[in-house]
């Protein structure tokens, strides 16, 4: 069996370390742990490896965020891949910092990246990891806090955070999605 796993984030070393790119650095670990590394492709940076019975395609769509369903179309037509079997890892601003949320499909939650996915793809039945980080800005300093550096305090945290995202990946690859959201959303 064939996936999609999809860390949202925008290109280029200014957004490297921002909360708005959690997905990419999700991505990165994945592609680490499989012992494999991303090649520059069309629509993005790929990797692709195996676990167990599954060949996961990681995909940084190079599009920037709010045009990642050109990225997401153009590899699941390529790869062959059907919407159950797509994985967007997300930041999501609702969530305490570290928090992980997994669904099974749902609507963009005002995500101007998963906006794009369900428009392009006509659909809004793909899975989301959403990876919280928080809400902790002053009123109308949402930009800057998304695309700001975490703190040194979660930055502490993030490699266990990154770690727990990773084996919820696989497990959706492994598990599927219900078994999956039992095991990880109660953490």
């Amino acid at each position: 069996m064939k996936y999609l796993i999809v860390g949202l984030g925008n290109i280029g070393a200014e957004y490297a370390q921002t909360r708005h790119n959690i997905g990419f650095r999700v991505a990165d670990a994945l592609a680490e742990r499989l012992g494999v590394r991303f090649e520059t492709k069309r629509y993005g940076d790929v990797a692709v490896g195996r676990v167990k019975n599954a060949q996961l395609v990681i995909l940084k769509p190079s599009t920037y965020m709010n045009l990642s369903g050109e990225a997401v179309r153009y590899w699941m037509s390529t790869e062959k891949i059907p919407i159950e079997r797509v994985l967007v890892i997300v930041d999501d601003l609702a969530l305490p910092f570290g928090a992980l949320r997994l669904k099974s499909k749902g609507s963009d939650a005002g995500h101007n990246g998963l906006k794009n996915i369900a428009q392009l793809l006509g659909s809004q039945a793909y899975a989301r990891l959403r990876f919280g980080i928080g809400n902790d800005y002053p009123q109308g300093a949402q930009i800057n806090y998304v695309l700001g550096a975490f703190s040194s305090e979660e930055s502490a945290e993030l490699p266990q955070r990154i770690e727990t995202f990773c084996d919820a990946a696989i497990a959706f690859c492994l598990e599927g999605a219900s078994s999956a959201m039992n095991r990880f959303n109660s953490k």
